[in-house]
């Protein structure tokens, strides 16, 4: 029996799911939006969000933590220090939504986007396409 189990394996070994993971995340950090399966959203969303939470305390020993855990990928842990966990100080949790999309066609597995709740205003992505040129003709 299964029961108070929490942790998702998706057919994998620990080692495998904890590097798939953490590059899911970093996607995520680096991209704001995936798309991916369902099942691998729900668990890459408690990782991406135990992270934030940690980065918002602002610690030399909370980024050591999380590069550890984004397995040395400083890019992306940089830009969790630096955007991403100064936009959400004021949020207590949820800083994530997955919206599921239906089946993919060639397997019918479940699929989904997973993005942040509030997209940090420095992206490229946080603007509709067209109004940075908008922004700069009134200037």
């Amino acid at each position: 029996m299964r029961h108070r189990k929490h942790t998702a394996k998706l057919g994998r070994t620990s080692e495998h799911r904890n590097r798939m993971l953490a590059s899911l995340v970093c996607s995520l950090i680096r991209h704001n939006r995936i798309t991916t399966t369902l099942a691998k959203a729900k668990a890459a969303r408690s990782l991406a969000e135990k992270l934030v939470t940690l980065c918002k305390k602002g610690t030399l020993h909370a980024r050591r933590l999380a590069s550890a855990r984004l397995y040395q990928d400083e890019d992306a842990c940089r830009i969790l220090f630096k955007e991403i966990a100064p936009h959400f100080k004021s949020r207590p949790g949820g800083y994530t939504r997955i919206i599921r999309l239906g089946q993919r066609r060639g397997d019918a597995a479940q699929m989904a986007i997973l993005e942040w709740v509030e997209l940090p205003t420095g992206s490229a992505e946080a603007q509709p396409a067209g109004a940075g040129a908008a922004a700069e003709a009134k200037a």
